[in-house]
């Protein structure tokens, strides 16, 4: 029997399964610092804070290890990955050569539906900032549309393994108030440049923005390493 489909059957969006939920929620944990550097992650305590099986745990901490997150030590188990100035900066160099790239990219090509997409990203971006509630996730979502606008899909797929410490790096730079121009305003300046179809000030906002991040991730990095 033919029946015409109704829209309010379809599901638009499937559920977050409880391991999606946990791992969200881990992942948060450590890119905001609840917990540490170093830090051991014993599963019978995950298991009472979460209030789910081993099982789900211990393939939650299996995804953060391949994000670079958690590692497992020999005689001690899992630990939050220690983030340290020499990986900080290799991250930062992979960043301004595929963020430098893309940016000047998709200046050169962006259209109407383009600007208009990274427009609604940055006014996402900056509500995020003020309300202090997913900004990472705003962040991420403002780079996505540079990169799938350039046509960088492969280095966006390179940009999302890094994804986890990347966002590590940025909530350790942005807790401070050592930036002479604030996150969503750098943001505010790629996405002008993109928006003015100029590649050159596209690349150069771009490299400000990391310049100046990198030097604070390696002063705070540095004086960790020294405590």
């Amino acid at each position: 029997m033919d029946q015409t489909p109704h829209p309010e059957l379809k599901i638009a969006q499937a559920p977050q399964t409880l391991r999606e939920i946990v791992l969200e929620r881990m992942r948060a944990a450590i890119i905001s610092g609840y917990f540490k550097s170093g830090e051991r992650l014993v599963e019978r305590t995950l298991c009472d804070q979460l209030g789910v099986s081993r099982s789900v745990v211990r393939e939650v901490i299996r995804i953060l290890e391949t994000e670079g997150l958690v590692e497992s030590l020999p005689n001690k188990g899992p630990i939050v990955a220690c983030l340290d100035w020499d990986q900080a900066r290799q991250i930062y160099d992979i960043r301004l050569l595929l963020e430098k790239g893309a940016a000047r990219a998709c200046a050169e090509v962006a259209g109407d539906e383009t600007k208009a997409a990274l427009r609604a990203a940055l006014a996402d971006l900056d509500a995020a900032f003020h309300s202090n509630s997913g900004l990472f996730a705003a962040t991420t979502r403002f780079y996505e549309v540079i990169f799938q606008a350039a046509g960088h899909h492969i280095a966006w797929e390179i940009v999302q393994r890094l994804n986890g410490r990347i966002s590590r790096l940025r909530a350790l730079t942005l807790a401070t108030s050592e930036r002479h121009v604030s996150g969503p305003a750098r943001m505010a300046r790629i996405c002008a440049a993109i928006v003015a179809n100029d590649p050159d000030a596209a690349a150069q906002a771009v490299d400000d923005h990391l310049t100046e991040a990198s030097a604070i991730a390696r002063r705070l990095l540095s004086d960790e390493g020294k405590a």
